[in-house]
């Protein structure tokens, strides 16, 4: 497997392929020559050309900047290797509809990178929810340069859409967002309001100019109520199922539930490897990658969208 992409992202995957029990890293790729050859010295492989990269490598995980997502994916596609592209997986639907095309046609698997699908508190929500009415989810994080080459959408609000997207099993029917560009230059703050098809409203918040960090999600579904804390790692459920019985609620029960943090970047390599090696089916593929990606891209709209009212209105100033 090969590892096109240096930079943050690209240095995990590196560690993580070359200490696989079922992959082996055939070399990295990066623009800046330097880098690559440190994070190799590191992970035990060689820096290599673009063109070397794909002619010693069965796969590759593209980690570049995200608007390099979907040219350099199909690259790879185009010359027979499976894929792992990192979110968002294109830079358009047209994009995406054509990496999904190219890898079907030639047989290939591609994987998307929504990290969040590989972990215990996907696991621990999925298990205990029954069908939500109403989502509100709120990732917000202190500032850092990294990820600025996009808006927070692209970069935080993502992982959360995806999230949603996996929970509700409905088309989305209308978005409603606001968001401003604080220390870069794209949105660094963003809210959505997400209207699926059937009745189900999601309230999104994403900020990376916060003083804390601070990932919580709450649910209320047909069958109770859930709570999830992502940075304590604690699940609160009130349902009818299990639980302390809360007196004087007509039967609804009280559960806490604690998950064990794992390795959610070996997770998702170790499935990666399932569906090259075995055959085995992709947890995230093309479609959901499409599926995160047109939201966001829906989110964004509608924010451009409110923005332009904002400023006919003579609310804000254009800078």
């Amino acid at each position: 497997m090969g590892i096109l992409g240096a930079g943050h992202f690209g240095r995990f995957h590196a560690l993580k392929v070359a200490k696989g029990l079922r992959t082996a890293l055939a070399g990295i790729c990066d623009t800046n020559a330097a880098r690559a050859e440190q994070i190799g010295a590191e992970a035990g492989a060689p820096a290599l050309s673009w063109e070397a990269l794909l002619a010693t490598s069965d796969a590759i995980v593209v980690a570049t900047p995200a608007e390099t997502h979907g040219r350099l994916a199909m690259q790879a596609i185009e010359a027979g290797k499976h894929v792992l592209v990192e979110k968002p997986m294109a830079s358009s639907l047209a994009e995406a509809d054509a990496l999904a095309d190219a890898a079907r046609a030639r047989g290939r698997v591609l994987q998307v990178g929504h990290l969040l699908r590989y972990s215990a508190e996907h696991e621990a929500i999925a298990a205990r929810m029954g069908k939500p009415l109403y989502i509100e989810a709120t990732r917000i994080a202190p500032f850092k340069p990294r990820g600025t080459d996009v808006s927070v959408i692209l970069d935080l609000m993502i992982h959360d859409l995806d999230l949603v997207l996996s929970l509700v099993d409905s088309e989305i029917e209308s978005v409603d967002a606001l968001g401003a560009a604080v220390s870069s230059t794209h949105e660094d703050i963003a809210n959505a309001r997400v209207r699926f098809a059937n009745g189900c409203v999601a309230t999104i918040t994403a900020s990376r100019v916060s003083l804390k960090t601070e990932r919580r999600m709450r649910v209320f579904s047909e069958s109770g109520y859930l709570s999830a804390d992502f940075v304590a790692r604690r699940l609160t459920v009130i349902g009818r199922d299990q639980g302390i019985e809360l007196p004087e609620t007509g039967g609804f029960r009280l559960d806490e539930v604690a998950w064990e943090d794992h390795d959610v970047l070996e997770a998702e390599h170790a499935a990666f490897a399932a569906a090259c090696l075995d055959g085995a089916p992709v947890i995230v593929d093309a479609a959901a990658g499409r599926r995160a990606l047109a939201a966001a891209i829906a989110v964004s709209e509608s924010m451009a969208r409110s923005r332009r009212r904002a400023e006919e209105s003579g609310l804000i100033f254009r800078k």
